[in-house]
Parts: structure tokens; C-alpha cells; sequence
């Protein structure tokens, strides 16, 4: 082994001064292919070495194969190695000194330190599972030899080049990347990106010089630029956002110190930071975004780019494999149609013509049969961003043109997802331009702002879509009866666009909007309903999920504050397409339940009908006696229980769950017995589950405890007393596989439950609720706010904080502690942070000590 010491010496040493210059490179791309390359040379040259010292027979060769065949090693990449013999070559297994050989030189690999990955193949055999696997041939299509015979590396590289079918490659290598986009979405902007294999990754790039090296026309990105497949001015981007890619990689393993190649939060940070990135100004004052969103705006906007040019390069590869012979079909002057793309009749068209390139995207829309755009006019505009600058934005030409394309009937989401992906849209609208790539750590965003603002669009438009209509019934059967449904697609458009500036991005877009609406000549009525959309558009969600509905009071409020039917409808709309868009976990239908309610309460309000508490109350009884009536229940047995129950039941019950009590409880008035019941939730997904029992102080607390030990989620809790002294209490509870175990569940908490309200046991301990990576690398700070209501007759308790097992529970402990009781409690989970309120009282609240005391012990739970 002490022969090894010097290479492995030498090995480390200069292994270690190339990651050391990779570290102290901050932002600059500049060298990086060079200490990539400078690795790679380090490690041929250690190669070599022990090659020497293997003394392997003079036919024999070591061929570097994939990424190491390039030239470049990642500081922690697999150094990947052919060890090629001749054809007249034994077989390994069959040679126990060849056998002894490889084995030592591959053990002498690692005690140097180079993470090898090794194959041992004659030239036959490599040619023949090149033959049969495409990513075989893949992996040689790149080799290149280390050391040894040149001429059993020759006889390998002419009888693969003898073997490979450019169009079959082509083919298999883009259905290869169809798959692996398919893995990752079909989205660049994924929140925790694999800078290698993630759409708009190095593997993008690397699929174009496969195939255009299989096809003949060139190695390098300067020879496909000498070759005329790609423009100098191309070659020059690909090459930036290649270099970008690559240094992000490197830095990835080098704070990782493994091979990771996937910018996940834990990592997003520390890379960031080694950029130079930081949150703080030079006078220690807090930037609008974090270091992590900066790093993460620049890696969007490079992944962006490969993809357009992925898409351009290979389009223009395949019609040199496969020249397209279909006639062309005039759609204007300045468009054909050529096989269902949308072809530009010149190169330089937009050039000469500006006003061509936002038409492009409305034939897209109104031509019958275009499914894309075709290469030539993909390359025509990426060369054209420069036209798209303020004089562009101002003709009143293009201004017309782009509101006719939100206007269209059918095609507006594909379109503006196109303009988006060929950055058109950004270079129009300016402001939109700033949010593209603005990743939002807020820990209920799974995408980036523009591609959320283009989801909230695609919901918008699929409530106008007639074969969407079974997924939102309410929403589909309002927009119905929509007369303008571009105005709604301009808030989708701008509801979000303000963010990451700083200050209420509500009220900020609000000023972008009324400002696109005067350039854009729309009627004053229609933008300010526009107008009103953007600045209200959480004012609807954060009165349904934090406020108490049953109150008359916040009915008014709210219906005063949209003014009359035509707004409220308008941000209904918005509101739910907006909570859709954020993720797919954020939906749930107890969220779509409330809006609905919000939505009916609000509209009889505005309809002329006055907030009548005793009005309300008398229908929701005589709907509960229609229901009643159906079970045929003994003769007013309901008022047992009535009697018990004042007017605030029945303002926060329906007339469902006024019957559906009734029927279970009547027949318990008056005994000291526990009551559980439970049902399907009404809102359609989830249980709702009936509560009776004796009250007690910690009675909440204990049903809270019970659902945080049994996995389950509360969303929401009515908490009411009766008049003789029984808690009846309903709650909204999901957990993961509900509707497959549904009845044994229901069965479980029925008995459960009961047994322990009735045993009053000890408070079990509440448990170490886990959280996700993501709170772990962006943790929200808890929030605590205790106030008084309207009326000052009870306490609004908010609490807002990362979400985690267990979380209700632990608010409830501290709660019980202080004596106090929760009438109401609305739990609202957005992705990974919970914002909770609590309608309270207690004797303990009338004290300002006793008021910091319960803030200060909630913080602590929360922060432990």
C-alpha cells in the first residue's frame, strides 16, 4: 500500500486546491468549465499512473465514459471507466491474472480516492449492448481514451460509429427526455429543482449534442454554431446558462460534500450565500427577498432559457434527420401553416414587422389546427426579445392586440403559458417580467409567482369550460351567467404581480392594474371592478376561514365592503381559482364549503334582505323540523335539547346539524352519559363528529389530545355549553386514509373518544409533532394576537405558525391551563403554516397580566 501514497498524496492535494479556487469563486461563471476540466485532467492523470502500475497487457485500454468522458469532473461525480479488451481476449472469470489485475487497479482506485465506476468489456461485447441499450450507447457515444492501446480504441470507436442509426437515436433520446420531464412535472420551476435531470437541466443541454453529434453536425456548441445550426448569438446563451447550471452543481456537492445535485432547502441557503447572496443590505437592513430566492430566481430564469433553446435546437435537428415535405398553407401575409405549427414566412419577420410577434400568439389562439409554434418561428422570436422594449409596449397596435388575445373565446391559458415559455409576456407586460421565477417561501406556494398567477388563470378559465364543470358546479354555474370573462382573466392576471417588492402586494397590483387598464382603454366600470379584484382578493378567504359566519355582523361587513352582487360574484371566482392555484394540497372541501357559505350569506344581504338574527334562527328551525320529519322521530322529542340551547346555537349551526343533533341527543337530556356520534362531513370529504358530555374546564383540550393521538386533523370546531351544563361540541376531522376505512374509524372515535371523556384520565403528554425540510430551511416566525371583538364581549385569539402534528393540541393545553373557553375554533392549513383563530372567554382575560402570561406560553409552545 505504501507505493499508493504518493499518487493518493498528489491525488488529494490537487484535488483539494481546485475545490478550494470552486469555493472562492462567488457569482462569476467565468472558470468554472476550467476547474472542472482541471479535475478531470488530475484524475487522468492518477489513472494513468496506477495503470502503469497494473501492468495491464499492451492490447488492452482504459477508455472515460459518460460525464468523465466529456472531460469535466463534479467534485463528487462517479468517475465512470471502460476497461476495454480485445476481442481475442479471454473472458474475465475465465482468467483468474486478468481477474486478480482489474481487481487490484479498481481497489487501487479507491485507496486514492477517485469514486470509481468500472465495466469490463471485450469490443464485441461493448458494441453488442450498445446495439440492444440506447443509454449504453449513449455512455460511449462520448468516450475518450485515457491510456492504452489507441488501437483497440479505434477498432471500438469505428464499429459504433458503424452501428448508430442518427434518426433511431434521435427518437430514443427524446422520448428518453419526455419521460424524465415527465418525472419532474414537465416544469423548470419545480421547489426543489434537480439542476442535473429536472426539465431545463445540464441533461437538456447534453441531450442537443448527443443527438446533433449522432446526426454528424458537430461536438461543441461552436461547431453546431460553425455548422449553422445554432446562431452565434444562441451559442453564446447556451453557453452562459450552461456555465450557471454547472457552478450551481458544483457548488451543490461541494456544501453537501456528497454528490447531490438537487437544490433542495436545506442546501438552498448555504448555496446562495455561496454566491455572495444575502438578505441584508450593507447597512444591516432586512432586503424584500431572501438570499435562497435570489439564487433560485437566477436558477429559474437560466432553466427557462434551456428549454426554449432545448426546444429550438432539437426542433431544427429533426428536420435535418427528417426533412419536412408537407406544403405549406398561407394563413396571412405573414404566417403559414406547416403541418399544424405556426411558421413564420421569413426569418427576420419580426424584425421588420413588431406588431407580428403578439399576433403570433392570437392565431395561435384562433386558428383552427395549430398545435405550436415550429422552429423557425420559435429561433424568430428568441432573436427578437431584443424588439420588445418600451416603444413596443406603448404602440397602441400591441396594446389592441394583447387585449383581443385575453378576449378570445378559447385558447387563452395555452397562449399565455406560450408567451410566457418564449418570455414574450414579460417583455410586454414589464411587471410581469419581475415575477417570473420569484420563488415564495411562504410554505403554502408550490410554484413560482408567474406560474402560479398562470395557474389561477387556467382555474378562471376552466369555470367558463363546459367539460369542467362537474369539478367546481357552483363556481361553473356562476360564471355561466358572466358576461366579460376577460375582465376576470386581467385580476387573475395581476392579482399576484406585486409581489416580492415588499409592502401589501395587494395594494401595490392594485396601482399596476388600474395603471394597465388606462394604457389598455378599458371602460372605467370594468376597471374598477378589476381594480377591486386585485386589492381584495384575500379579503374574501380571510373572512370564510378566520371569521366567525354566523355572525350578522360579519356578514354586513363583508357584504359592505364588495357593494353588490356583480363584485361579490366576480371575487368568489377569483378567490376560489386563487386558493387552487397556490397547491394541490391547500384545497380542501370544508375550505369550499365556507366560501359557498359566505357566499349565499353575503348575497341575501346585498339582495335587500337586512341581517334578522330571529328570522334566521326560525328557518333554520323549521328545516331541521322538515328533516326531523323524515326519521320519523317521536312527537316534539327535539325540544328536550331545544330548551337547553340559546340563540347562538342555532345562528352557528345549519339546519342539518340542528337535526342531525336532535335525533341523537334528545333521548340523552338530563343523564350525566357521554355522547358520540359521527357522520360523513356535509362539506364532502372528511368526518364530522357529535360530542355531548358533562362540561368540564379541560374538556376541548382532552377531545383535541384524543384526535392529535389518534393522526387525526381538526379543521374546525364549534365548542357550545348548554343551559344545564352539558358541552356539545362538533368537529370537522380528516386523516389520510378516511374514505377506505371510513366505518372503522367512525367506529373507533364513536368508542374511543367516549371512553375517555368519561374515564377523565390524566391529559396524555402532547407529542413531538415532526416537520417537513421545508419549515425546517424556512421557518415561520409564530405569531400570537389576542384582542378583544367588535362587541368586547369575547377574545379573537390568531395564531399563525409552521405547521405540525399536534399543534391544535398544544394551543388547547395552554388554554385549559388558563380556564379559559373556546366557542369557536377555525383551523386554516395553507400547504405547511396553519393560521388558527379561536373565539374565547374566560375571567382570566380581564387582566392584562394574565393576557401577556397566555401570549408568552403559546409562543413558548409554539417555538419548542
Amino acid at each position: 500500500m505504501n507505493e499508493l501514497t504518493p499518487f493518493r498524496e498528489q491525488y488529494s492535494a490537487g484535488k483539494a486546491a481546485v475545490l478550494a479556487s470552486l469555493a472562492g469563486s462567488g457569482a462569476s461563471t467565468r472558470g468554472i468549465h476550467g476547474l472542472l476540466k482541471k479535475l478531470g485532467r488530475l484524475t487522468d492523470a492518477t489513472l494513468q499512473q496506477l495503470w502503469q502500475l497494473a501492468d495491464f497487457a499492451p492490447q488492452t485500454c482504459l477508455i472515460a465514459v459518460g460525464g468523465f468522458g466529456r472531460g469535466e469532473l463534479f467534485p463528487h461525480s462517479d468517475v465512470d471507466v471502460l476497461l476495454l479488451l480485445p476481442d481475442s481476449a479471454v473472458d474475465v472469470e475465465d482468467n483468474p491474472a486478468l481477474k486478480a489485475k482489474v481487481e487490484t487497479f479498481i481497489s487501487n482506485c479507491w485507496d486514492c480516492g477517485l469514486q470509481i465506476g468500472s465495466s469490463v468489456r471485450t469490443v464485441a461485447h461493448c458494441v453488442e449492448e450498445a446495439a440492444k441499450e440506447v443509454t449504453v450507447q449513449t455512455s460511449l457515444l462520448e468516450m475518450r481514451l485515457v491510456t492504452g492501446s489507441a488501437e483497440c480504441y479505434q477498432r471500438l470507436q469505428t464499429q459504433l460509429d458503424a452501428i448508430l442509426d442518427p434518426k433511431a437515436f434521435y427518437i430514443a433520446k427524446t422520448l428518453e427526455m419526455r419521460q424524465r420531464h415527465n418525472k419532474f412535472d414537465n416544469t423548470p420551476y419545480a421547489l426543489e429543482p434537480n439542476c442535473k435531470e429536472s426539465p431545463g437541466g445540464l441533461r437538456d443541454l447534453q441531450v442537443v449534442l448527443w443527438v446533433a453529434r449522432a446526426a454528424g453536425l458537430g461536438k461543441s456548441w461552436d461547431e453546431l454554431a460553425r455548422n449553422g445550426l445554432v446562431t452565434t448569438f444562441e451559442a453564446r446563451q447556451i453557453k452562459a446558462n450552461e456555465a450557471l447550471l454547472s457552478l450551481i452543481r458544483a457548488r451543490l456537492h461541494l456544501i453537501a460534500d456528497r454528490r447531490e445535485d438537487r437544490l433542495v432547502f436545506d442546501l438552498q441557503t448555504a448555496v446562495a450565500e455561496s454566491f455572495g447572496y444575502s438578505a441584508e443590505a450593507d447597512d444591516g437592513s432586512k432586503l424584500p427577498r431572501r438570499a435562497s430566492e435570489v439564487l433560485m430566481r437566477r436558477y429559474y430564469w437560466a432553466a427557462k432559457a434551456v428549454t426554449q433553446l432545448n426546444q429550438i435546437l432539437l426542433l431544427n435537428i429533426e428536420e435535418q434527420l427528417s426533412p419536412c415535405n408537407y406544403p405549406l398553407r398561407p394563413i396571412n401575409e405573414r404566417f403559414f401553416d406547416k403541418a399544424g405549427m405556426l411558421e413564420v414566412v421569413s426569418d427576420d419577420l419580426y424584425l421588420r414587422e413588431p406588431h407580428a410577434i403578439l399576433e403570433t400568439f392570437l392565431l395561435f389562439e384562433t386558428n383552427i389546427g395549430i398545435r405550436g409554434l415550429s422552429a423557425r418561428t420559435l429561433r424568430a422570436l428568441y432573436n427578437a426579445r431584443g424588439m420588445m422594449n418600451a416603444r413596443f409596449r406603448t404602440d397602441p397596435v400591441n396594446r389592441a392586440t394583447f387585449l383581443r388575445i385575453l378576449q378570445q373565446p378559447e385558447g387563452i391559458t395555452h397562449a399565455m403559458r406560450l408567451m410566457n415559455q418564449t418570455s414574450v409576456l414579460g417583455r410586454y407586460l414589464w411587471v410581469f417580467r419581475n415575477i417570473v421565477g420569484q420563488m415564495q417561501h411562504d410554505l403554502f406556494h408550490v410554484y413560482t409567482v408567474d406560474q402560479h398567477i398562470l395557474m389561477v388563470l387556467r382555474n378562471m378559465r376552466r369555470f367558463f369550460l363546459a367539460e369542467h364543470s362537474h369539478e367546481y358546479p357552483m363556481c361553473s354555474q356562476l360564471a355561466a351567467g358572466w358576461d366579460k370573462p376577460w375582465i376576470l382573466y386581467i385580476a387573475a392576471l395581476f392579482h399576484d404581480i406585486a409581489k416580492g417588492r415588499g409592502g401589501d402586494h395587494s395594494e401595490l397590483g392594485r396601482k399596476e392594474v388600474r395603471l394597465f387598464c388606462r394604457q389598455h382603454g378599458i371602460a372605467s366600470e370594468d376597471a374598477k371592478l378589476i381594480e377591486f379584484l386585485v386589492g381584495e382578493h384575500l379579503s374574501m378567504s380571510r373572512t370564510a376561514q378566520k371569521q366567525d359566519l354566523s355572525s350578522p355582523a360579519v356578514i354586513a361587513a363583508f357584504a359592505k365592503r364588495v357593494g353588490n352582487e356583480r363584485y361579490l360574484t366576480a371575487l368568489y371566482l377569483l378567490t376560489v381559482a386563487d386558493i387552487r392555484g397556490t397547491s394541490p394540497k391547500v384545497w380542501n372541501a370544508w375550505k369550499g364549503k365556507l366560501l359557498e357559505d359566505l357566499y349565499r350569506y353575503t348575497l341575501r344581504v346585498l339582495g335587500g334582505r337586512a341581517p334578522d338574527a330571529a328570522a334566521e334562527i326560525e328557518a333554520r328551525k323549521r328545516g331541521a323540523l322538515t328533516l326531523l320529519a323524515l326519521h320519523a322521530e317521536p312527537f316534539e322529542a327535539y325540544k328536550a335539547l331545544w330548551d337547553t340551547l340559546d340563540v347562538s346555537y342555532f345562528m352557528r349551526h345549519e339546519a342539518a346539524d340542528i337535526a342531525w343533533h336532535a335525533r341523537h341527543l334528545s333521548r340523552h337530556i338530563g343523564k350525566a352519559v357521554v355522547t358520540v356520534r359521527v357522520r360523513h362531513s356535509s362539506a364532502g370529504e372528511g368526518m364530522q363528529v357529535l360530542v355531548y358530555t358533562p362540561d368540564a374546564p379541560d374538556v376541548f383540550v382532552r377531545i383535541c389530545g384524543f384526535f392529535d393521538q389518534a393522526g387525526f386533523s381538526i379543521l374546525d370546531a364549534k365548542v357550545h355549553t348548554t343551559n344545564n351544563g352539558f358541552a356539545l361540541d362538533t368537529f370537522q376531522v380528516t386523516s389520510q386514509p378516511l374514505e377506505e376505512h371510513y366505518r372503522e374509524l367512525a367506529t373507533m372515535v364513536e368508542v374511543n373518544l367516549g371512553r375517555l371523556l368519561e374515564e377523565h384520565g390524566p391529559l396524555p403528554p402532547p407529542g413531538k409533532g415532526r416537520v417537513s425540510r421545508r419549515v425546517r430551511s424556512f421557518p415561520i416566525i409564530p405569531r400570537v394576537d389576542l384582542r378583544p371583538d367588535e362587541k368586547a364581549q369575547r377574545w379573537l385569539l390568531s395564531v399563525s405558525a409552521s405547521d405540525r402534528v399536534g399543534l391544535l393540541y398544544l394551543i388547547a393545553r395552554v388554554l385549559a391551563k388558563h380556564h379559559i373557553n373556546v366557542n369557536l375554533a377555525k383551523v386554516t392549513t395553507l400547504g405547511e403554516r396553519v393560521e388558527d383563530t379561536f373565539l374565547i372567554d374566560g375571567p382570566e382575560l380581564q387582566h392584562n397580566k394574565a393576557q401577556i402570561a397566555i401570549e408568552t406560553e403559546l409562543l413558548q409552545a409554539l417555538n419548542d
